[in-house]
């Protein structure tokens, strides 16, 4: 009896598997800036593997997921493994339009949520309930294993607050710790450390979710206490860390930098015992209040009788044909826009070559003159070819010293031209001690003006007794074609939205200026404004202000 079924879904199932395996190795991927390649499956893979994308821990969540997945299929033993052709069908057309979503708008982590859909898709028309049930959580749990380097502005404050927490705890302690941004430095200098972003960052935020997720999933039935016990991972982290920075601290305090070290080392450790711990007891304690909260142990019900039936809807092998046509379809509308170029429209003045932005002024009136810096080996190397630069280094000609760095990147056909300043600025070396928005203003109306993301940065200098940190002020927003905005998720809304519904792919541009702060943030706003007063009107358009 269930021969039949299995070998009516079997055949279809892998067609539609192959239509869009072809599909998402060969138009899987429209962004080339970074990882040049147009198979979703090898920049998924690369992201596991390259250390900056901080996404080592999809191995484990790779792991977790397979052992579910076999987990489910033993207490599914007995279930009957007709195809659902209805459901299937519909599931699979889905996933297509959620990647023909993502590959217009160059965002293939929605092509990653679409290629686990449609593996969904193919087992439930290959399996039926039985294959698509058991697959649901792994595949859904697979989302822990999808780069978010977007949600590194979380990261980050989490690290401000670990600290802040930390110096707090430790001065409770009689420790006359000394915080500098998300450093944690003695008044003696006897130790020095710097809770870098691997401490409280997004990879072991995403990695102690997975696991108190996983764990709710097997201790927990229903599925808002498997919410709850993700949800209960973020403040347990939050004291996991705070918890290592005071040990270290207390050690260092003791025993030197040394033996700070060593317990730096160790409580890594720490952290996932106290999340997971904290995990384990929360769902421990739900389970013996209310013993009908358990999930059921493997096996499945030995008494239930396999479910019979016809197949629901139309015939697996129409749902395979109409989906492969559906695959061959989109395949051909991709090809066309990827090879088709579409409207551009640059944020800022062009230069006569019509691909970098327009030359800055070398002279701001009587008190400035400026420097050209031509873009580094690097960043040509690493960014697409088509990208354009534009940058001059400001100097006030009665004090050298004083200097204003404003430096445009322009983005070509690949949105990956156009990247968050966090991250070049703590490859550079910089430690940013917080973050806020500032508006400037824009020559001519009155009230005219745009806003900006402010940081403040600080690098340690050498002095002849040591390090003493050199603070500075950067300032950085995103110019389109109509408009400016001040973060990266914005431009990247903004810019899919016109991708999508205007086929239009701006030319979006990265605008910094950076200063010293030495002498106080005003005056350092104020030296960013007057060279943008003079710069303002020569390279960004007036139709491209702010709100």
């Amino acid at each position: 009896m269930n021969g039949l079924p299995r070998r009516a879904g079997l055949v279809p199932a892998l067609l539609c598997a192959g239509a869009g395996a072809a599909l998402f190795q060969f138009l899987g991927n429209a962004t080339h800036g970074y990882i040049g390649t147009d198979s979703l499956f090898y920049w998924w893979g690369f992201q596991w593997v390259n250390p900056e994308s901080e996404t080592q821990h999809a191995w484990l969540v790779l792991a977790l997921a397979v052992f579910a997945f076999w987990r489910n299929l033993a207490s599914a033993a007995r279930a009957e493994a007709r195809p659902e052709p209805g459901l299937a069908g519909a599931v699979l057309a889905g996933a297509l339009a959620l990647h023909a979503l993502g590959y217009v708008a160059q965002q293939p982590r929605l092509s990653i949520l679409a290629l686990l859909l449609y593996a969904w898709g193919c087992l439930l028309l290959g399996g039926g309930r039985r294959l698509g049930d058991a697959s649901a959580f792994p595949l859904g749990f697979m989302v822990f294993a999808i780069p978010v380097n977007a949600l590194d502005g979380v990261a980050f404050w989490m690290r401000l607050w670990v600290v802040k927490s930390g110096a707090c705890v430790s001065h409770a302690l009689g420790i006359a710790v000394i915080r500098s941004g998300t450093q944690l430095l003695d008044p003696q200098g006897r130790y020095q450390y710097d809770v870098a972003a691997a401490c409280s960052g997004i990879r072991s935020l995403m990695a102690l979710a997975a696991l108190s997720l996983f764990i709710g999933y097997l201790w927990l039935r229903p599925a808002w206490l498997r919410a709850a016990v993700l949800l209960l991972s973020v403040p347990l982290m939050y004291a996991g860390n705070v918890l290592r920075i005071v040990s270290i601290i207390v050690a260092a305090r003791f025993g030197g930098q040394g033996l700070g070290d060593t317990v730096h080392e160790i409580m890594g450790y720490a952290v996932f015992a106290v999340v997971l711990g904290g995990v384990i007891l929360a769902a421990e304690v739900a389970v013996r209040r209310n013993p009908a909260w358990a999930a059921r142990a493997p096996g499945g019900d030995p008494g239930a009788a396999p479910v019979s039936g016809a197949p629901a809807g139309p015939a697996p092998r129409a749902t395979a044909a109409l989906v492969v046509a559906l695959c061959a379809g989109e395949a051909a509308f991709l090809h066309h826009r990827a090879s088709a170029p579409a409207p551009e429209r640059a944020g800022v003045a062009l230069a006569g070559d019509g691909s970098n932005p327009v030359e800055l002024p070398t002279a701001l009136g009587t008190q400035w003159i400026g420097r050209r810096i031509e873009p580094t080996a690097v960043e040509r190397a690493i960014l697409p070819p088509d990208t354009g630069y534009s940058r001059k280094l400001y100097i006030d000609l009665d004090n050298p010293a004083t200097q204003v760095l404003l430096s445009i990147v322009l983005s070509g056909r690949d949105r990956t031209s156009i990247h968050r300043p966090e991250l070049c600025l703590v490859g550079q070396g910089w430690t940013i001690d917080s973050a806020g928005e500032h508006r400037f203003s824009y020559p001519g109306p009155r009230g005219a003006g745009f806003p900006a993301t402010l940081l403040h940065v600080h690098r340690e200098s050498p002095v002849d007794r040591g390090q003493r940190p050199v603070p500075e002020l950067v300032a950085y927003w995103f110019v389109g074609a109509d408009r400016v905005v001040a973060s990266q998720p914005e431009r990247m809304l903004y810019d899919a939205w016109n991708r999508i519904s205007k086929g239009r792919a701006d030319r979006w541009a990265y605008v910094l200026v950076q200063t010293r702060a030495s002498d106080g943030e005003q005056a350092a706003l104020a030296r960013i404004q007057e060279v943008l007063g003079a710069t303002l009107p020569v390279f960004q358009q007036s139709s491209a202000r702010g709100p």
